[in-house]
């Protein structure tokens, strides 16, 4: 029997998975990621953590076939991580830096797109071969499969669709230093933004004013249950998302968008909205895309990581 390991760097946990050769997942656990020292004990820790399961399981390092590993930042196409502030991390190799320490060969990735590669392989884009996965969480990350591969652009930072700009006139400004970005208006922290600038401005009545503190998922509860200004952040949030997917779509055209993150858990009513909006502002050739949920949730990574190994 042969063995492959699915590694999900975080800035609190790494998240490991192993795996049997038909990509079954027989066993997952965490360990704390020591960020202490700039990061400098985090790939000793994983390779302890595949050491001591491999032991426990009776596996040879033989019969490891290949580590995946995700990390949260740029990845080049030789492994090299440049600047990865969530782990203390400047520029890294991790191939090398993995390759002195065990004899397994390691494939690497930006850790968006590796959680894209797991859905499309095993979760909401199964049966596609090219995905657009984006995920919304405190921030918008997105991740991009053509022919089952990562695309990870000459920076390391494809898909990075977070940061296109849907509003050119915004004043605000994003995390990042711009204005104007897809993750003011569509990340949790976006829409409640806009939720309380609407509250503000406006008087409609509105069961939003008596959540306090306000969340994404009280505005999309209460969009389901009518609240009209609910109903209007949910439709403005999607507007925005669909407005950057037509930009994606018109370089990239995937097949399928994999809508994941704490946001996606809004269900249907978020999907049904950006589909919508999309396919009013898209061009004839690209509409009829599928809009689906993404179904792995926080295994999508090592599951994506595992499916980056060349068997």
């Amino acid at each position: 029997m042969k063995y492959l390991f699915g590694i999900d760097i975080g800035g609190t946990t790494v998240k490991c998975g192993l795996f049997t050769e038909d990509g079954k997942l027989t066993d997952k656990w965490e360990i704390p990621t020591d960020r202490t020292d700039k990061g400098a004990n985090i790939l000793r820790d994983v390779v302890k953590a595949i050491r001591d399961k491999a032991a426990e399981k009776k596996i040879e390092e033989k019969d490891i076939i290949g580590i995946g590993m995700g990390v949260p930042g740029p990845v080049l196409a030789d492994g090299t991580v440049n600047y990865c502030p969530n782990l203390g991390w400047e520029i890294v190799n991790v191939k090398k830096v993995m390759a002195e320490m065990i004899s397994v060969p390691v494939a690497v990735g930006n850790d968006a797109n590796v959680a894209a590669l797991g859905e499309a392989v095993f979760g909401g884009g199964r049966g596609y071969d090219s995905i657009l996965m984006v995920t919304l969480g405190t921030g918008v990350g997105g991740g991009l499969v053509i022919n089952r591969k990562i695309v990870c652009g000459s920076n390391g930072a494809a898909a990075e669709i977070g940061h296109i700009i849907v509003n050119p006139e915004e004043t605000a400004v994003c995390g990042c230093g711009g204005h104007g970005h897809l993750e003011q208006y569509a990340s949790a922290t976006g829409i409640v933004r806009l939720a309380k600038k609407k509250l503000l401005d406006e008087t409609l009545e509105s069961t939003l004013r008596t959540f306090v503190p306000l969340t994404a998922k009280d505005i999309f509860d209460e969009a389901k249950k009518g609240d009209k200004v609910a109903i209007e952040l949910t439709e403005e949030l999607g507007k925005y998302l669909a407005l950057a997917l037509t930009h994606v779509a018109a370089v990239a055209d995937p097949q399928a968008f994999v809508i994941g993150g704490g946001v996606s858990r809004a269900g249907v009513i978020l999907t049904e909205t950006i589909e919508r909006h999309y396919n009013e502002n898209i061009l004839r050739a690209l509409k009829g895309k599928k809009f689906m949920l993404a179904e792995l949730g926080n295994d999508a990574g090592i599951y994506g990581a595992m499916s980056m190994i060349e068997k």
